[in-house]
């Protein structure tokens, strides 16, 4: 029995292989590896697809999040409400600036913030509201513009979603291998419409200089560099194929009845499925079962970042945050990818429905 990965990236760029090597080759022989003019036009690009004055590239997706926060001068005292039940970085990028995170419950539908849970959360030392558009579903950013803060988006599982970057101060991408639109490795992205603040994120990106020789902030190292521009700018024109398959992937696994065994999401037009995130209180039994027919899966965010033990400081405790526990407890990834096909998306909704005892 052939093994079914939880994501396949190889077979999204493969055949691509040709253009990525020339694209390659092409840097190489121009020599020019930093900043170069694979990054000015990928910038450009990128701008463009989003309907943003300007993108900025940079080292990776935290970079991105921390480089917003320093030009926006969010630091020490200050506060940034973001969900617990994300990665990581989202969080840390908030504290690596001396900030506080402070974390809002999930809505269980959508596992994005609760617009009214960060109503709670608000206080005269908020200075933002951090939404991230999780597994590619749109957090709910009219309502949350509502309560009269700077959104900054963590947008780094939604590249290409409709949208996204129209109402943040910033949008903060992340271009991981794994990623909607990925590069090569590791890079990332800044949109904003603010001129002024795109210049300062720049500047910051390269250690808070225009010149290299007169420094106006105390910046960091932080570029992308021309090989991942030359691939992204490949990439990027693939991204609406991309999405699009993905879309009929997630329609087919509720076609196929996966929702009968188990909770899945629910369609919605801007949903880009970085992954198939479904949940059910038997999640250990299910990827048990999926493990052991060779199928690849995941659960994401166990414990949550309210408890993580990198963030003790902040005060949480079990049960503070309970929409988010249960959602870490429930949550698992079934294969999803640009071109997976029918046939393994049949065998993982099989193998999943036979796990619980639902009829196949």
């Amino acid at each position: 029995m052939s093994q079914i990965p939880l994501v396949d990236v190889k077979a999204q760029y493969a055949p691509l292989l040709p253009q990525i090597r020339q694209a390659i080759d092409d840097v190489l022989e121009s020599g020019q590896f930093v900043l170069g003019p694979n990054v000015s036009a990928f910038e450009e690009e990128a701008a463009r697809y989003l309907g943003v004055r300007e993108a900025v590239g940079v080292g990776n997706g935290t970079d991105a999040i921390v480089l917003v926060l320093n030009a926006l001068e969010i630091g020490s005292g200050d506060e940034v409400i973001c969900p617990a039940f994300t990665f990581y970085a989202t969080a840390e990028a908030v504290a690596r600036v001396g900030a506080t995170p402070v974390f809002a419950d999930i809505d269980p539908q959508t596992l994005n913030l609760d617009p009214e849970r960060v109503a709670e959360r608000i206080t005269t030392r908020t200075k933002a509201i951090m939404p991230v558009h999780l597994f590619g579903r749109p957090a709910p950013l009219a309502e949350l513009s509502k309560l009269g803060l700077p959104l900054i988006e963590d947008a780094a599982q939604a590249f290409g979603s409709p949208g996204i970057a129209s109402v943040g101060v910033a949008s903060t991408f992340s271009f991981y291998p794994t990623k909607n639109l990925f590069g090569l490795g590791d890079g990332g992205l800044v949109a904003v419409n603010d001129e002024e603040l795109a210049e300062r994120i720049r500047m910051l990106r390269f250690h808070g200089s225009k010149t290299k020789r007169i420094f106006e902030y105390v910046g960091t190292n932080s570029r992308l560099d021309e090989i991942q521009a030359a691939a992204l700018r490949i990439f990027l024109r693939e991204l609406d194929s991309w999405t699009a398959m993905r879309r009929e992937a997630a329609d087919r696994y509720r076609d196929f009845g996966l929702g009968e065994a188990c909770h899945v999401p629910a369609d919605e037009p801007g949903h880009v499925y970085h992954l198939f995130v479904s949940r059910s209180p038997h999640r250990d039994e299910i990827r048990a079962a999926l493990t052991e027919a060779q199928i690849g899966s995941a659960e994401y965010y166990e414990p949550p970042l309210h408890l993580q033990p990198a963030l003790r400081y902040l005060g949480y405790s079990e049960g503070d945050l309970p929409e988010t526990e249960r959602a870490a407890r429930e949550n698992f990834s079934v294969p999803l990818w640009a071109g997976i096909t029918a046939e393994q998306q049949g065998r993982v909704v099989e193998t999943v429905r036979a796990a619980l005892g639902v009829p196949v």
